[in-house]
């Protein structure tokens, strides 16, 4: 059972003609506000290299609760408070706190293939001499770092898409199709900077598209804002949603490491997203690592499992596990996935409850990669290639692809060439 409701409301003015309604978000006060936790917060956001200022918070709090003020002031004051607050990253987990900078790893998984004398190619080698990827010359189109995946390799795309889908089906996941655009409020409220230097999502033009448009970076996102405002039956939780979409992503990258398609500007993931009791998070986020190890591990890559440090946690993240795919052709691991316990710091600020002794009690929201194409993409090619030219294709992965054992160089797909037109 799910049921809808909306707190109280307030109106404020923006920069924008007109006004618009929203609700404060019921960030914990009482916790952030409360002078003997300030060295461990001042340490928090230290260790995590996030934003928020903790000193100008208690600051403005002080003036907040200045009885003496008038209520147009005090309503200023309220709403630069939560702005601040807002900005301030999620508490860590005990055990990531010694870490300090140096991820753990839980274990690896599966062994890394012995190519004998043969070199393997880098995944944009294979793709070049199959024919199954064109990334250059794309400004007619989709622009730098994009990409169009051809025959075979499209195919594989959408059998990926199939198998995790299917899998997690088994797994009593419900499948979700979301939305691309969402607005600031949610994706603000799920953890995301938007506006500012830092930002990795992309805007949609004001002028044209209305005033607070973005596209989304990840189905996380869109699930989370399907839920707000909502209450929930605890006999009900875990509720585990699954959605396949569209990332954007803004973020560029100059490294060595992550040339190529490794990122890029748009692409497929699946996403898992659940919402559990908070007295079970940590399980559910043993479940969520263990759901993705069991989707990867039978398409036969080296992989290690990472427990991150704090500074790799994201400002909505209390905890947070990464796989790493050995990518032969690279010569170096990339991560494929990651997990995350938010605790409450998404349902606070999107209004997610659920019903305990007739107790409205916030619940906690975790997220977890299922299946992310482009890097799965890298792994599986580069492992599985051999030195006669053709990619072998997981059995696994083989009923999703018409029972094909193999990729071989593509020819239903002419190479293009560019032609220069004389005026």
């Amino acid at each position: 059972m799910i049921r809808l409701f909306c707190k109280r409301k307030f109106t404020i003015k923006t920069n924008i003609v007109g006004t618009f309604s929203t609700c404060f978000p019921d960030i914990d006060i009482d916790y952030y506000c409360d002078v003997k936790n300030l060295s461990e917060i001042k340490r928090n956001i230290q260790d995590r290299k996030g934003i928020g200022d903790i000193n100008k918070v208690l600051e403005i709090y002080s003036l907040y609760k200045d009885t003496q003020i008038d209520n147009l002031s005090h309503s200023s004051i309220k709403e630069t408070l939560y702005k601040e607050l807002a900005k301030l990253p999620n508490k860590t987990h005990p055990t990531v706190k010694e870490y300090i900078e140096t991820p753990q790893v839980v274990h690896d998984i599966n062994r890394k293939k012995d190519f004998g004398a043969h070199k393997p190619l880098e995944f944009s080698e294979i793709t070049q001499l199959l024919n199954l990827m064109r990334t250059d010359k794309l400004g007619y189109t989709c622009g730098n770092k994009s990409y169009y995946y051809l025959g075979e390799l499209a195919e594989l795309e959408e059998a990926l898409i199939k198998y995790t889908v299917f899998s997690l089906s088994k797994r009593k996941f419900q499948l979700v199709s979301v939305p691309d655009i969402l607005s600031s409020n949610v994706l603000q409220s799920c953890g995301m900077t938007i506006n500012s230097d830092r930002t990795q999502i992309y805007s949609l033009d004001p002028v044209h598209h209305g005033p607070d448009l973005y596209l989304s970076g990840t189905a996380e996102m869109s699930l989370a804002g399907l839920l707000t405002d909502s209450i929930h039956s605890k006999k009900d939780l875990p509720l585990k949603l699954a959605a396949v979409s569209r990332c954007y992503r803004a973020e560029t990258s100059n490294l060595v490491d992550e040339r190529g398609t490794y990122r890029v500007h748009q692409f497929t993931k699946v996403e898992m997203f659940i919402v559990t009791k908070p007295e079970n998070s940590d399980e559910m986020l043993e479940y969520l690592r263990k759901t993705q190890e069991e989707l990867f591990t039978p398409l036969d890559f080296h992989m290690k499992v990472l427990d991150m440090p704090p500074h790799e946690l994201g400002a909505p993240a209390y905890r947070k596990y990464d796989i790493e795919a050995w990518m032969p052709g690279r010569n170096n691991y990339g991560e494929i996935s990651s997990c995350s316990n938010c605790t409450d710091y998404q349902s606070r600020r999107l209004n997610i409850k659920y019903i305990d002794d007739n107790k409205l009690k916030y619940v906690h929201t975790l997220n977890g990669t299922a299946c992310a194409i482009p890097r799965m993409l890298i792994a599986l090619l580069e492992t599985h290639q051999d030195s006669k030219g053709k990619i072998n294709i997981p059995p696994v992965l083989q009923p999703f692809i018409g029972g094909k054992k193999c990729i071989v160089k593509n020819s239903t797909v002419p190479k293009l060439k560019l032609m220069k037109l004389k005026k």
